[in-house]
């Protein structure tokens, strides 16, 4: 099922073909892409965005054409068996390969000096390891030379010096031939130099032509290296926007087919192969699946795009390298490394999936619910897996209203109840059926290569009709590469969701990303489990891609597990689609990679309270691209902050007999214990959308 490429030139092409790995799993599927005279190989097509599993330099491969539709590819030791699935598939690689190869043996040839000196690609180390040595013991002649002159010269000054006072012209004889001496040693001294110079620059002549054609062919290399990297980054956004020009189409076709983003490799489907403590299980699907897709949400009257993010640079590690181990929300940062958001917008993305939780509210089964709000707690990550800018931390009462009444029919209000630690809580009522609230503190740490992001606190979601009450935290975050390299985030832990009603749970797992691992990256797998702890669906999929849920229909113990452990094999009707994410908006690389609902976030909105992050100052200019006038209102807000905390640390130490508590109160949220754990929480109040109604905001503070 190869295909020639759309790239320029014969030497692009691109396709299965099925390798050898070992003799325990025989030929494995792997998608092949053959471009600039490399052949590169990957475990899927979807890997190309990210993981490539090897390449090879077709400039000094040897193509062997075996029978079968056999071929080997021999380069540096190496020897790479390959299959296509016919004859005329086969013929057709190796011809391409030929091409290429040649191609890339003509580039280098080019790139190699026309006289004897031979090729550079691959400079010989004892010559170039001789002419350093060589150049040295030069420069140590020189430097010899330099001291003799300099103690000649010195001599023969005297020597004038000696002369001139002289009074008796009798003694003139013997000074003229003591000058005369020390004159010829300095000439042929400096003859000496002379030649010596004149050795070092015939040698250093020698060897510049090399030296000029191996940087050059250096050059080459990484101009080559770049051009490719940006060919498949083109590809992967075409591919990109084909895909979300006809989302339905290819939806229904990858899942009919089971072509577009599965392998061969997926011999057994297992799950919670790296959990401890917990039964390992494989799912074997009873039959042929079909899956549903679901239309993307209709957004209408709201903006679809934002001004472009400016191109600026910055050097992360210049102001990083002082914060190691610090708190993130304690590091002052300017805006470059921000995105024009805070941290209550973002907190409110999680809303971007609520007609999942519309769908749940409609289910009469209490584990099919559980299975829908399990994807709703992944599909709260999908937004993050571009989004390396860092959200603006709120000021201490710092609100943010969304209003989708009309559209959705929820309405979402958060606040910012404390400052150090970084605290927000949130409060969304839905007119289909469901309640949800939380109460999130951020605790991160910058560890030098990484950022960890750990958010503390419970998410707590309640369905009118059934009184069921779900209660779940989140996992961790993690950016990498904060020294070197790009920016990307990775989601790793455990999610334990829990209805406190009917005591049903779901286990969720977000597998770590790791290049030496077989399963997709992004990976999250489930359980949803009655009181009694039998499983009823497995759950399966990413946290940047989509859920699917699969009924079990009968459990069996299998012995084929690692170490001699039991597994547990449990037979399941086809998966349904539970959850897709929506394809990003066009040109979303240039607005943050923000998706539809991010960008509508910002929005300015009529009747809002004066606290409300979309009137914040720098966060506004740094939407309009105005990043230095954005960096100034950040320092003079944050100043504003620290003055603000100083006061009220100042009023509460006089009040310390009274009270033990701090003065700041929150407007729109006040502290519960829970009734189950006794836990204390902000939880909402009410009043927010009355004072709205009325336009009585005058208990606001002023913190803009």
């Amino acid at each position: 099922m190869s295909a020639a490429g759309d790239g320029p030139g014969p030497d692009t092409y691109k396709g299965w073909l099925f390798k050898w790995t070992n003799y325990l799993k025989g030929y494995q599927r792997r998608w092949f892409v053959l471009r600039n005279g490399l052949l590169s190989y990957y475990r899927t097509q979807a890997e190309m965005a990210h993981t490539c599993r090897g390449t090879i330099t077709l400039a000094t491969v040897h193509i062997e054409v075996g029978d079968t539709c056999h071929l080997v590819l021999t380069s540096g030791g190496r020897s790479y068996h390959l299959k296509a699935c016919s004859e005329g598939e086969c013929q057709r690689w190796v011809s391409a390969l030929q091409q290429a190869k040649a191609n890339a043996t003509q580039m280098m040839h080019q790139s190699d000096d026309s006289g004897d000196e031979g090729s550079v690609s691959q400079p010989d180390r004892s010559l170039t390891q001789g002419a350093l040595k060589t150049l040295a013991t030069k420069l140590d002649d020189l430097s010899t030379c330099n001291e003799l002159i300099g103690k000649h010269g010195a001599a023969l000054q005297r020597s004038l010096s000696e002369l001139e006072d002289l009074r008796s012209p009798g003694d003139g004889a013997d000074k003229l031939k003591t000058i005369n001496e020390r004159a010829t040693l300095f000439r042929i001294t400096s003859n000496a130099m002379i030649n010596a110079c004149r050795d070092f620059v015939d040698l250093a002549e020698a060897h510049t032509r090399r030296w000029q054609r191996a940087l050059q062919y250096e050059r080459d290399q990484r101009r080559h290296l770049e051009e490719t990297i940006e060919q498949l980054a083109k590809q992967h956004n075409s591919l990109e926007r084909a895909w979300r020009e006809t989302p339905s189409t290819h939806s229904q076709g990858s899942e009919q087919t089971g072509d577009v983003d599965t392998s061969d490799d997926n011999e057994d489907v297992e799950f919670f192969d790296a959990m401890e403590d917990s039964t390992a299980f494989i799912t074997v699907p009873a039959s042929n699946h079909t899956q549903r897709s679901y239309s993307l949400q209709q957004r209408r009257g709201r903006r679809s795009h934002i001004p472009d993010k400016p191109n600026y640079s910055l050097n992360l590690w210049s102001i990083m390298k002082n914060c190691i181990g610090k708190e993130l929300s304690k590091i002052p940062m300017p805006v470059n490394f921000n995105e024009p958001l805070s941290m209550l917008q973002r907190l409110t993305e999680d809303l971007e999936y609520s007609d999942l939780l519309d769908r749940a509210a409609l289910c009469s089964s209490a584990l099919q619910q559980l299975s829908l709000v399990a994807a709703f707690s992944v599909s709260s990550y999908s937004t993050t897996v571009h989004r390396t800018g860092k959200p603006f931390n709120p000021l201490l009462g710092e609100t943010y209203e969304l209003d989708r009444l009309q559209e959705y029919g929820y309405r979402s209000i958060c606040e910012q109840v404390s400052h150090h630690p970084p605290a927000a809580a949130h409060h969304v009522t839905s007119q289909r059926g469901w309640t949800l609230w939380q109460e999130i503190t951020i605790d991160s740490k910058f560890r030098g290569k990484y950022i960890s992001i750990m958010p503390l606190g419970r998410i707590h979601l309640v369905f009118h009709s059934s009184g069921n009450h779900y209660v779940w935290s989140k996992v961790t975050s993690t950016v990498h590469n904060i020294i070197v390299g790009k920016l990307w985030i990775d989601q790793s832990g455990d999610i334990e969701i829990v209805n406190r009603r009917t005591k049903d749970t779901c286990h969720l797992k977000f597998s770590p990303y790791s290049y030496f691992s077989r399963d997709i990256p992004r990976k999250v797998t489930g359980v949803v489990a009655d009181s009694d702890g039998v499983a009823h669906y497995i759950l399966s999929g990413t946290w940047d891609g989509k859920m699917e849920s699969a009924k079990i229909v009968e459990s069996s113990r299998d012995c084929g597990g690692s170490e001699g452990k039991l597994k547990t094999v449990y037979q399941t009707l086809p998966p349904k689609l539970l959850w897709k994410k929506y394809p990003l908006p066009e040109n979303a690389e240039n607005m943050y990679f923000f998706s539809s609902l991010a960008l509508t976030l910002n929005e300015p909105e009529e009747g809002m309270a004066p606290t409300d992050s979309r009137l914040r100052p720098d966060q506004r200019l740094m939407e309009a691209g105005l990043w230095d006038e954005a960096n100034a209102q950040k320092q003079r807000l944050e100043e504003q902050q620290r003055l603000e905390r100083r006061r009220r640390e100042a009023q509460a130490n006089l009040a310390v007999e009274e009270s033990k508590r701090d003065v700041y109160q929150p407007l729109w949220f006040e502290k519960r214990a829970d009734s189950e754990t006794g836990e204390s929480s902000y939880v909402y109040r009410g009043g927010y959308w009355e004072a709205k109604e009325k336009q009585d905001w005058a208990q606001c503070p002023t913190i803009f």
